[in-house]
């Protein structure tokens, strides 16, 4: 049966690279680290301590600074590699990861998939004949001597290049060898790995040729693998799935990613999001299952493809294909409580959470600097937000593990209110219904920009009632919708009644509400 050994290269994130590890040495599998020597050392220790037990996990005997582009990320990967041969000689496959990648299948399946075939998993098309590099340099990453990170030293690398073009400088590539190029992350058989180990202590001459090329990650296994074994024991995939943006920006995988990521033809993904907490969970635990029945479809290409064309045709924010549904879910519960003063609804919410520990979040439909997770972008802007309301809603829920869940919403927003409440989910309104004195009016109209200390007591006088309009005009839209399960909590009204609106509204328990009622200073300005 397949074990599989896996180097893995990493810079960032100690607990998340701690967490991996045993992740995949808990199913009998094992873990070489090269941690960049660019980190802080207290990540790196962090690392050390809490792995350094584990008879599945060894380091790299030798620790460098990386940067793309560079043979460095050859080089740590050689020195994972060789600690990993050593360590673990029960290890028939050897995978190359990155801190940022996943796996997207259970082990089980993963062993079986090895099995089923004698071969090794790389991408190595032909360097000069492929289209693999769409733009920028091609040849010129192997004729001449690249020496500097063009990334972090733009000038010197261009004009290190420029000179040597200037005086004709190219070298020449090593004759016995038939250049190739493609994706960093691949799967060796053991005898693979023990001939490119050997090949390079044999062969120094080619590693001074690629110490100088440019991003040789693409292309230093690619081509030994092609030239140490035959062709036909080369299946030319990954068997990592990653994407490209239309920038050539890797794509980033999302809490909403993981029915997509499951059907797709590979073992493993990157790049997955740091903040994903919700998808790592559930790729972790499928992991550690013995599910083997995966549908496999290996669209997922083809999808973001399509996807991101939309904005091409005038469709730039087409659903999610991987979306099952438009609806929060049947068996979830939102509830809405609806405050032109804000401060007041976020009173209520803070003592809801206090009271009985419902998942709750402020404005966040009307508040860009609202307290909200990272869920993949769609949280970034208030266009965004309201856009994608009910995505939005169904990821919350999703990322913090319930059913049951409050926000805020300032009264204007009907039609959202309207979509919510039309929802298969069990939604509900609690509107908070204040007073508004002159004094808090004429502070709403200095906030919106309506007036300023500065304008005259006339302009006030003729703003004020326009105002109070406006907010009893919103009241009584909300009410006109004749929304079911619409509550109404009076700040003139007595705390026996308000405290039996909230616990109609909250479903919960009559001290609880009557705590609720005597939250302190709830509609105090």
């Amino acid at each position: 049966m397949a074990k599989i050994a896996f180097i893995l290269l990493c810079h960032k994130d100690a607990p998340a690279i701690i967490q991996q590890a045993e992740r995949l040495t808990a199913t009998g599998d094992y873990v070489s680290i090269h941690f960049d020597a660019r980190a802080k050392p207290t990540e790196y220790a962090k690392i050390v301590a809490a792995l350094s037990d584990n008879p599945g996990v060894v380091f790299a005997k030798k620790r460098i600074k990386c940067g793309w582009g560079e043979w460095s990320l050859v080089q740590a990967s050689l020195y994972a590699l060789e600690a990993a041969e050593e360590a673990f000689p029960k290890a028939t496959h050897f995978y190359m990861l990155s801190g940022d990648c996943m796996s997207v299948k259970s082990a089980a399946y993963a062993r079986a998939f090895l099995d089923s075939a004698d071969k090794d998993y790389i991408e190595s098309f032909d360097f000069f004949t492929s289209d693999w590099i769409k733009t920028g340099f091609k040849r010129e990453r192997l004729v001449y001597r690249h020496y500097v990170n063009e990334r972090k030293s733009k000038w010197l690398f261009y004009a290190m290049f420029n000179a040597q073009k200037r005086l004709g400088l190219e070298r020449k590539i090593p004759e016995d060898l038939q250049i190739m190029i493609g994706s960093q992350w691949w799967c060796l058989r053991r005898r693979t790995i023990e001939a490119v180990l050997e090949f390079c202590r044999a062969r120094p001459d080619v590693l001074r040729f690629f110490r100088t090329t440019w991003i040789p990650d693409e292309t230093f296994f690619q081509t030994l693998v092609r030239h140490l074994v035959a062709d036909v024991e080369i299946l030319n995939r990954s068997l990592t799935f990653k994407m490209f943006s239309d920038y050539g920006m890797p794509v980033t995988f999302y809490n909403d990613h993981f029915d997509l990521l499951v059907t797709q033809d590979v073992l493993f993904a990157r790049k997955i999001s740091p903040e994903a907490e919700f998808l790592k969970e559930r790729l972790g635990a499928l992991w550690a299952s013995e599910r083997t029945d995966f549908a496999v479809s290996g669209d997922g290409q083809k999808l973001h493809s399509f996807l991101t064309g939309r904005g091409r045709i005038g469709r730039r924010f087409a659903p999610r294909f991987w979306e099952r549904e438009a609806t929060l879910g049947q068996d979830r519960e939102l509830m809405m409580i609806v405050c032109k003063k804000w401060h007041v609804a976020k009173r209520m919410l803070h003592s809801a959470r206090e009271t009985f520990g419902v998942t709750g979040i402020e404005y966040l439909f009307d508040e860009a600097a609202c307290d909200i997770p990272h869920l993949g972008g769609l949280e970034r802007t208030l266009e965004k937000r309201n856009r994608h309301r009910r995505a939005l809603m169904r990821m919350l829920f999703d990322y913090f593990g319930t059913d049951r869940m409050v926000i805020c919403l300032d009264p204007n927003n009907i039609d959202l209110m309207q979509d919510f409440m039309s929802d298969r989910a069990k939604a509900k309104i609690l509107e908070l219904q204040c007073i508004f004195d002159d004094g808090y009016l004429i502070g709403h109209a200095e906030r919106v920009g309506l007036a300023s200390p500065e304008s005259p007591p006339e302009i006030i006088s003729r703003l004020l009632p326009t105002l109070r309009y406006e907010f009893d005009y919103e009241s009584v839209r909300i009410r006109d919708a004749e929304f079911p399960n619409h509550f109404r909590l009076h700040q003139d009204r007595g705390t026996q009644e308000q405290a039996e609106t909230l616990r109609e509204f909250f479903d919960c328990d009559r001290e609880a509400a009557w705590a609720l009622a005597e939250t302190p200073h709830l509609f105090d300005d």
